[in-house]
């Protein structure tokens, strides 16, 4: 059965949130309310109602010319059971996964990341169904329009699935 979702949003063709045509889903919730986020109105976890995620990944589906989808916020962590059933569900249609995170590659990997074991265990597993994690707060201090497909400079491109079987962080390569 499909997880329900906090959606505070949609866009059908992006092409800033990574690399090609993606399929932007922007989950609400998110608890790093880093100063100068461009989505505020993503923090309150509550402030949308459900939505049933296959209805999300059955638009997902229906939509042409798409390399990739790309999961962001809020922080789509902060919903790890849906996280990964999207991104599940792209890879089933053949696209690739980028997701968006304020925790640190390393906190999420160690179990530090989440308010409960359980809920870091989740985070974990979803983490594993993802391509590209886009890793660490947004710092304003370090605002850069020169890091591609990242707002601050702090902020690295990580190639997940390189990094698991490494066991530390690989960057993604453009």
């Amino acid at each position: 059965m499909a997880p329900l979702l906090r959606l505070c949003g949609e866009v059908r063709h992006s092409m800033v949130d990574g690399p090609g045509v993606r399929y932007a889903v922007f989950l609400q919730g998110c608890p790093h309310h880093c100063k100068g986020c461009q989505n505020p109105e993503t923090w309150d976890p509550d402030a949308v109602p459900l939505t049933p995620a296959d209805e999300v990944l059955e638009r997902i589906r229906n939509e042409k010319f798409l390399d990739g989808i790309t999961l962001s916020g809020g922080d789509p962590l902060m919903q790890p059971e849906a996280a990964k059933y999207l991104a599940d569900g792209a890879h089933a249609l053949g696209l690739n996964v980028w997701c968006y995170t304020g925790w640190l590659y390393e906190d999420l990997v160690s179990g530090k990341a989440g308010s409960s074991p359980a809920d870091a265990a989740a985070k974990q597993d979803a983490l594993n169904s993802m391509d590209v994690l886009v890793d660490g707060p947004f710092l304003l201090e370090q605002l850069s329009k020169q890091s591609i497909y990242r707002g601050s400079s702090n902020q690295r491109l990580i190639d997940v699935k390189k990094s698991l079987a490494a066991g530390h962080a690989v960057l993604w390569e453009v």
